[in-house]
C-alpha cells in the first residue's frame, strides 16, 4: 500500500477553496501512485473553527465538504478531518471527527476521544469525546484512525486524560497509525511532538503516519513538520517546517525501517520563520496586501520591519520615520538606512511641532506640573495617530512592534505604540529580539549594526534608556520566562536566587499591566505560553498587585 501525506494550509471557513485544495492534493497523489491520502484535523473548515461551530449552516457546508471528497474517493481513499453532527441529545453537539471515504461512499468515522483545553485550546466548549473504537479495513491493512490529542495519553499517562485511545484499538491488531493533527508551533514544541510519537511506536510498534497542518490562523502558527516512523522507532521521514507539501510512502519501506529522515532546526529560525508565515497568513486571508511600521531606529521595529518585508515582499511595506525633539540623528540615519537596505518606501513626518501644539493646548492644566510620564505618553499617542491615518488614508495595516519584555511589563502606551493589527514580535522576549537581529543579518548586513549595539532607548525623553525604569533584560527576560511560561510564583523565584524586591516589582507589573494586554492587537504565538488566547488573567485581581 501506498500512503499519501498531504501537510497542506487551511482557510477557517473557506469550503470552497479548502476543498479544491484537497481535490488538487488528490489528484497529485494519484499521479505518486497512492491507495491512500492522510489529510490534518479539521481540514474541511480549517482550524480552530471557534464559536462559527455553532452556526448550524457552518456545519451544512461541512458536510457537503465532505460529500464533495467522498466522490472523489473512487480510486483512491481519502481521511479526512471534519467536525460531524452527534445524533445523541444528551452531551455536547459536535464531534471531531476523521472520516474514511471510499468507493464515493463514507466508509467510517472515528471521533476524536481526547479534547484539550489547556493554553490555546478550548475543545470540549464544542465537542463530545468518543466512546466507541474502531479499526478501519482497507486493502488487506487494518487502520487505527486517530485524532491530534489522541496519541499524546500513552498508556494512561497522561494526567489529564483517563481514556488511552491507542489502547482501546490494539486489541483489534491495526497495522499502522494514522493521526490527523492541528498542532500549534512553539519553537519546542517539535521536540515534545517527535517524543510522544517515539513512546507510541515504543508502545505499540507498528508504523505510525503524523499529518500535521501548515499555516497560520491570527495568533496560532502551524509549522507542518508531519511525521512518518517506522516500527523499530526511525524517523521515515519528516516533512519541511512552514511549507505545504505531499508526500508518498510505500508502506512496506517504512516497516523496513531503513530511512532516517530527521531535519536539524535553529531556535531563531524556526521562529524567524513562524512569524513571518504568521504576517503572510494574516494578510493574505483577511485580502489585505501592504503594511505601515513605525520606523524609530530601535531594535524593535527594525526586526518587525525585517519579517514583514519577507512576508509581504519590500513593494508591499511602507516605513514612517516620526522624529521628535528628543531623538538622536544616529536613529534616524538607522532607520533611514534600514529601509534603503531594503528597498522601501518611507517617509519622515517630524511630530515636534504636534507635541508643542498639545502643550500649548494643555498649558492651562499642566501649569506648574513636572515633566512626566504624562508627555512621553503624548509623544508616542501623537506617533499611533500618525500611523493610523496613513492606515487609513491608504489602507495600508499597522503592524505593533512591541515585544513580550515590554508588553508584560506595561512598557508601552496604549493607543500610541501599542496600535495595530497584528503584534509581530509580542512573544519575543527583548533579549530574543537581539538574537533575531543577529539571525537576520547572518548573510550580510540588512539591520545597521548600531541599531543592535546601542542601548535601547524609548527615546521620550533627554538621554533616555530603557534600564531607567526597567531592569536589566538578561535579569528582567530571566524572570519573566519563569513566571509566564514555567508558572512559578514569587516563592519559587526568590528560590531560584532572584533578589525579592525584583521579583515582587517585576510580578507586579505584569498583573498590574493586564488591562493594556486585554486590549493591544492579537500576538503571533511562537513560545509554550503567548500572551492572548493562552493565557487568560483576571483585569482586576488582587493576587501579586
Amino acid at each position: 500500500m501506498n500512503i499519501a501525506v498531504a501537510q497542506l494550509n487551511f482557510h477557517i471557513g473557506n469550503f470552497e477553496g479548502n476543498v479544491k485544495k484537497m481535490l488538487e492534493a488528490v489528484e497529485t497523489a494519484k499521479k505518486q501512485g497512492a491507495d491512500l491520502i492522510c489529510f490534518s484535523e479539521l481540514t474541511t473548515c480549517g482550524y480552530p473553527p471557534r464559536d462559527f461551530l455553532e452556526f448550524d449552516d457552518f456545519i451544512d457546508l461541512a458536510e457537503k465538504a465532505v460529500a464533495t471528497l467522498a466522490k472523489a474517493s473512487h480510486d483512491i481513499a481519502i481521511i479526512v478531518g471534519s467536525p460531524s453532527r452527534n445524533p445523541v441529545i444528551e452531551g455536547k453537539d459536535l464531534f471531531n471527527s476523521a472520516y474514511f471515504l471510499h468507493e464515493g461512499e463514507i466508509k467510517a468515522v472515528q471521533h476524536k476521544t481526547l479534547l484539550p483545553t489547556y493554553d490555546v485550546f478550548d475543545e470540549y466548549r464544542y465537542f463530545e469525546p468518543a466512546s466507541e473504537w474502531n479499526i478501519v479495513e482497507f486493502k488487506g491493512k487494518r487502520i487505527a484512525m486517530t485524532v491530534c490529542e489522541d496519541i499524546w495519553n500513552i498508556g494512561n499517562e497522561n494526567p489529564l486524560y483517563k481514556i488511552c485511545p491507542m489502547d482501546e484499538l490494539m486489541p483489534q491488531n491495526p497495522d499502522f497509525i494514522v493521526n490527523l493533527s492541528a498542532s500549534p508551533f512553539s519553537y519546542i514544541h517539535h521536540d515534545s511532538r517527535k517524543h510522544v510519537v517515539d513512546a507510541n511506536i515504543k508502545r505499540y510498534g507498528i508504523p505510525l503516519f503524523y499529518v500535521n497542518h501548515i499555516g497560520a490562523q491570527t495568533e496560532l502558527v502551524f509549522d507542518g513538520g508531519s511525521l512518518v516512523v517506522s516500527p523499530n522507532g526511525k524517523l521515515h521521514d519528516e516533512l519541511p517546517y512552514f511549507e505545504e507539501c505531499i508526500r508518498t510512502y510505500s508502506l512496506g519501506d517504512v516497516v523496513k525501517g531503513e530511512k532516517d529522515g530527521s531535519q536539524e532546526n535553529t531556535k531563531m529560525a524556526l521562529i524567524h520563520d513562524a512569524i513571518v508565515l504568521g504576517i503572510k497568513d494574516y494578510f493574505g486571508k483577511l485580502g489585505f496586501k501592504k503594511a505601515i511600521i513605525g520606523l524609530s531606529g530601535g531594535i524593535d521595529s527594525a526586526v518587525t520591519t525585517v519579517l514583514a518585508a519577507r512576508a509581504l515582499g519590500n513593494e508591499n511595506v511602507r516605513v514612517v520615520l516620526m522624529p521628535s525633539q528628543y531623538s538622536s540623528d544616529h536613529s534616524v540615519k538607522d532607520a533611514e538606512d534600514l529601509a534603503k537596505n531594503l528597498g522601501l518606501e518611507y517617509d519622515i513626518v517630524p511630530v515636534k511641532s504636534v507635541y508643542e501644539s498639545y502643550m500649548d493646548l494643555l498649558k492651562p492644566q499642566f501649569e506648574g506640573l513636572a515633566f512626566n510620564v504624562t508627555e512621553e505618553n503624548l509623544q508616542a499617542r501623537i506617533r499611533g495617530m500618525i500611523l493610523m491615518a496613513m492606515s487609513n488614508k491608504f489602507g495600508h495595516i499597522v503592524l505593533n512592534t512591541s515585544n513580550k519584555s515590554e508588553a508584560a511589563v506595561g512598557y508601552g502606551t496604549l493607543y500610541g505604540d501599542m496600535c495595530g493589527g497584528l503584534s509581530v514580535i509580542g512573544d519575543v522576549y527583548k533579549t530574543e529580539v537581539f538574537e533575531l537581529a543577529e539571525y537576520m543579518n547572518k548573510d550580510g548586513e540588512v539591520i545597521p549594526v548600531n541599531t543592535i549595539t546601542k542601548p535601547p532607548s524609548a527615546e521620550l525623553r533627554p538621554n533616555q534608556k530603557d534600564s531607567d525604569s526597567l531592569p536589566e533584560y538578561d535579569v528582567l527576560d530571566a524572570v519573566l520566562f519563569q513566571y509566564i511560561e514555567k508558572r512559578q510564583g514569587p516563592k519559587e523565584l526568590i528560590e531560584m536566587g532572584f533578589d525579592e524586591k525584583l521579583v515582587k516589582r517585576v510580578l507586579r507589573l505584569v498583573n498590574i499591566n493586564e488591562f493594556k494586554r486585554v486590549q493591544t492587537a492579537p500576538v503571533i504565538r511562537v513560545s509554550s505560553k503567548a500572551f492572548g488566547m493562552g493565557r487568560r488573567m483576571p483585569i482586576v485581581g488582587k493576587y501579586l498587585s
